[in-house]
């Protein structure tokens, strides 16, 4: 029974993570750009994007209509955060 609230819980999860992924929305205006932040949060949910643009066409891995360094700054520290950085080659072995 535990196994199987777990399983809905991780599908509910990938569900709403996937829902925040990169990609051109069409509501929005050509002179709106992602920008750091939007960078930060695309480069957390990168691997849950990935998987899910193997798939569709409409999700894309990188958000195409961006500002530039700042997005791309945004999405490697966000990817890092999110893999431990280098933090984890440093630690001393017992």
């Amino acid at each position: 029974m535990m196994k199987r609230h777990h399983a809905v819980f991780l599908v509910i999860l990938i569900v709403v993570l996937a829902a925040c992924a990169p990609g051109e929305n069409p509501a929005v205006g050509a002179g709106d750009s992602a920008g750091f932040l939007f960078g930060l949060w695309h480069g957390f949910i990168a691997p849950v994007t990935f998987i899910i643009s193997l798939f569709t066409d409409n999700v894309n891995f990188y958000e195409v209509n961006n500002n530039g360094n700042w997005y791309d700054f945004g999405f490697v520290l966000g990817a890092g955060i999110l893999f431990g950085g280098g933090a984890g080659g440093a630690r001393r072995r017992r």
